[in-house]
């Protein structure tokens, strides 16, 4: 979360001709209400339940960039899914950038939503992130233009698509 993923993804999907969509606002609309709500309604699992579905099969298979969100691929099964159809690019950003971003909108994040935001924020990095640096190529977005970040999503696109590709016809 506040690592730039609906804005970089959203910047991507124009520059190569793609449609964008990001998995929490599909969410959102398919529930009928916003994330907070189905966090304090029915629970971060029933959530996750709605992230894998979405996954599954909320979404175009083809020609679209899709911006996850970041306990999407914690949840056991889900990266190997996602890297079936298509490039996983992880987005990070400090800490404190996260905070700063997050924060920008409000109380809107609902695991963010606790008496230490900061504390909060540290121990669900910690327990993610080496599922992040295994989820595929990692993306710097502090202190960077969102042109910069944009241009090496794409080269990372356009190399590892490649690669994708060849490997969907191996099969």
């Amino acid at each position: 979360m506040g690592t730039g993923k609906t804005t970089v993804g959203r910047t991507v999907a124009h520059r190569i001709g793609f449609r964008c969509v990001d998995s929490d606002h599909e969410i959102e609309k398919a529930a009928a209400k916003p994330i907070s709500r189905i966090f304090a309604e029915e629970g971060e699992a029933h959530f996750r339940v709605l992230e894998r579905r979405f996954i599954e099969e909320g979404h175009a298979a083809d020609r679209l960039v899709v911006a996850c969100g970041g306990g999407l691929v914690v949840q056991p099964g889900t990266l190997e899914l996602l890297k079936k159809r298509g490039v996983v690019v992880c987005l990070h950003a400090s800490i404190e950038t996260i905070l700063s971003r997050a924060m920008r909108h409000g109380p809107t994040r609902p695991l963010l939503d606790v008496e230490d935001p900061e504390k909060r924020a540290r121990a669900l990095y910690a327990e993610r992130e080496p599922i992040y640096k295994a989820a595929g190529t990692v993306i710097l977005t502090d202190g960077r233009p969102l042109a910069e970040v944009v241009s090496h999503v794409i080269r990372v696109w356009r190399r590892e698509s490649q690669d994708f590709v060849r490997g969907q016809g191996a099969r």
